[in-house]
């Protein structure tokens, strides 16, 4: 296989897998109980215009709204392990004290980078332990839907990204 022809193949499993990890992800968020769906449309509002605002549609329940908010993303505050990618939230001399206190990170060491930094959103769950970026592959294995059924297509996920099962 040629250059180009390896290089189309990468770009198309990365699309691939990213619109896989975006789908799963979306239908996840709006996997809610019922009763507890808060609207987010109109009446008579269609499937695709709720969609294109995005909300999540279900009309397989009457009496609750069809168009309705997705459940919110859970996030938590993480400071990244990878030195070179911090980003300086003091100056220098800055004790860890002061640092906290300004609600950042602080690590001394190692020389060269700050050691006073910002930290990183995240979606719980995810492993802070690679803060760096990753491969569509990676972040496939590691898609997760706290609190939901939706768990087990994560399984479904890291056999497509070639990590078993």
């Amino acid at each position: 296989m040629g250059k180009a022809a390896t290089f189309i193949s990468i770009i198309f499993e990365v699309l691939g897998i990213s619109l896989l990890v975006w789908l799963i992800r979306t239908k996840c968020q709006c996997k809610l109980v019922p009763r507890e769906r808060t609207n987010c449309g109109y009446p008579g509002i269609s499937a695709v215009e709720c969609k294109k605002i995005g909300c999540c549609f279900n009309a397989s329940v009457p009496g609750v709204p069809w168009c309705y908010n997705p459940r919110a993303k859970k996030v938590k505050k993480v400071c990244p392990n990878e030195p070179y990618t911090r980003i300086n939230c003091g100056h220098p001399g800055i004790k860890a004290r002061e640092c906290q206190k300004k609600g950042c990170c602080f690590r001394a060491h190692p020389a060269g980078v700050p050691w006073c930094f910002y930290h990183r959103v995240m979606e719980e769950g995810n492993d802070p332990q690679d803060m760096s970026p990753v491969s569509p592959r990676l972040l496939a294995g590691s898609l997760l839907c706290p609190g939901s059924a939706c768990c087990a297509r994560q399984r479904f996920l890291k056999v497509l990204a070639g990590k078993g099962g």
